[in-house]
């Protein structure tokens, strides 16, 4: 009888944007805990869960990596794929907030995660320099990549690592507008294919995380422009969602599940902040009742594909 290959062997990167926005779900609850009455309780409860997810897969492409190094650069073979495996580092330096009040384990997580997603730039690149011409089309997906490093300064301002938040925020920063301006001239002539369109929403994420770390660092003038910058795109997203999520669930909408965690984020650091928060404290409520459904939701999904083999299949993951 032929044996059934185990799961670890062909984890797939897909599951790691999903494991992001569920850890950033996590931390949405407990930022919204911080500035109204709910309680504090659910947040933790969400990382604890979430954070056990993720490093559950984590061990489990280091395994498949182990077997056969070689599969990470399969998986980066795809625009999704090279997403996916920039979560796994953007995902340590989550973790590293999560982890915030262990201290010096935190610490050591989020130098791992800072690390590792300046290795994963340097492989996409030469992934994408090895590629021909025509496949090196900008996508959304190439933001997790080249702008990832900006989750950083979630953990990082908390833990004293001021120049280094500069520096990952500056280039992060133009990194994104060289894909933000880049992919806006391509719309202006083709639009994504349908089972491609979740993944617009990722802009969402880093106009999100400038804001937070604007706040984080006291600059109130860039923090007021990316918080507006970032409502009017979600608005934008919200108008336009039953377009964006024609056809029903795929692995891309994992896409999706960051960014409005990211967000709902944003707007409970705006009413922390004070003065006029009747839009934040709306937008918060709203973004945490759409966040807790939706990434729920994917996670549900895509565990249950997990499962049966069939999100490694849809996915195109190599195998081990």
């Amino acid at each position: 009888m032929r044996k059934t290959q185990p799961l670890w062997r062909s984890t797939p990167p897909a599951i790691f944007p999903i494991a992001l926005g569920f850890m950033g779900l996590g931390l949405a609850w407990r930022n919204v805990a911080n500035v109204v009455p709910v309680p504090s309780f659910l947040g933790e409860l969400i990382l604890g869960v979430s954070a056990a997810l993720f490093v559950f897969f984590a061990v489990s492409y280091l395994l498949k990596f182990i077997a056969r190094p070689a599969v990470v650069l399969e998986d980066m073979k795809t625009p999704p794929g090279r997403a996916g495996v920039a979560a796994i580092s953007m995902g340590l330096m989550i973790l590293a907030a999560a982890m915030l009040p262990f201290g010096a384990l935190a610490n050591g997580i989020w130098w791992a995660g800072v690390i590792l997603q300046v290795v994963v730039i340097l492989l996409v690149t030469r992934v994408l320099m090895k590629m021909p011409p025509e496949a090196r089309m900008v996508t959304p997906f190439q933001l997790l990549p080249y702008v990832g490093l900006i989750v950083a300064p979630i953990a990082g301002v908390a833990l004293g690592h001021s120049l280094v938040v500069t520096i990952v925020s500056v280039f992060s920063f133009l990194a994104f507008l060289v894909i933000a301006i880049t992919y806006g001239l391509k719309l202006t002539k083709v639009r994504p294919q349908q089972p491609l369109r979740p993944s617009l929403v990722i802009f969402l994420a880093p106009m999100s995380l400038f804001a937070i770390t604007a706040a984080l660092t006291g600059h109130d003038i860039i923090f007021t422009v990316f918080y507006w910058l970032a409502v009017d795109l979600a608005v934008v997203f919200l108008v336009i969602s039953p377009w964006l999520t024609k056809g029903g669930w795929t692995p891309i909408w994992g896409a999706l599940t960051f960014p409005v965690a990211t967000f709902t984020s944003l707007q409970a650091i705006a009413v922390g902040r004070g003065g006029d928060t009747t839009v934040a404290l709306t937008l918060m409520i709203a973004g945490l009742v759409i966040a807790t459904g939706l990434i729920l939701y994917v996670v549900y999904m895509a565990g249950k594909a997990w499962i049966r083999g069939d999100l490694s299949k849809k996915t195109g993951a190599a195998t081990a």
